[in-house]
């Protein structure tokens, strides 16, 4: 069974959403993840599981769908007053959140629930909205910025392998080094 991508839904479908997450969230704070059945969910969240299982198909796209909403960003990256400072701050805020124990597990969720790539996508979508962000207001500034794709390539994706095949050594400096090669790569 394959859902249709949740965006913002409005209404009901609003409601049943955010109590279907909140029970998850619950849940696995409650019980542990392992835990975690549709109709223990369904329960707690007060809908009948057949309302779970229509809108998510299965316990997996149901956690991928919670985890993707869990990656979201909350704010707009902090101004720091130029592009490197602005663009090595989220770098460093990215790697941390993304590398610690619940960044690895909302981004395996994400994954492994994601039959079409939709939430792979979603993902993708929300770190070149804030990079975005970053380059809008350098160019606000006057300054010369690479395009949001040169800096998913440069920046995002090598984090992003790491995190997934190598997490070994992920620190602040790693994400450091990235930016500072991507800026001095486009001075020189």
């Amino acid at each position: 069974m394959s859902r249709k991508p949740m965006l913002r839904p409005g209404g009901r479908s609003a409601r049943v959403q955010q109590a279907v997450h909140g029970a998850v969230r619950e849940l696995t704070a409650e019980l542990g993840r392992d835990a975690l059945t549709v109709p223990l969910v369904a329960a707690r969240a007060g809908v009948t599981p057949s309302t779970v299982y229509r809108r998510w198909g299965d316990l997996r796209e149901l956690l991928s769908d919670v985890a993707v909403e869990r990656l979201r960003p909350e704010a707009p990256p902090a101004d720091h007053g130029d592009l490197s400072a602005d663009l090595t701050a989220w770098a460093e805020e990215f790697l941390e959140e993304m590398s610690s124990p619940p960044g690895r597990v909302y981004i395996r969720d994400a994954l492994l629930g994601d039959p079409d790539g939709t939430n792979a996508g979603q993902c993708s979508a929300y770190a070149a909205e804030q990079i975005d962000a970053v380059l809008t207001r350098a160019r606000a500034r006057g300054e010369t910025t690479p395009d949001v794709e040169t800096v998913i390539d440069k920046v995002v994706a090598p984090m992003m392998y790491r995190i997934l095949f190598r997490p070994e050594g992920l620190e602040t400096p790693y994400a450091r080094q990235l930016v500072n090669s991507l800026l001095e790569t486009r001075e020189g």
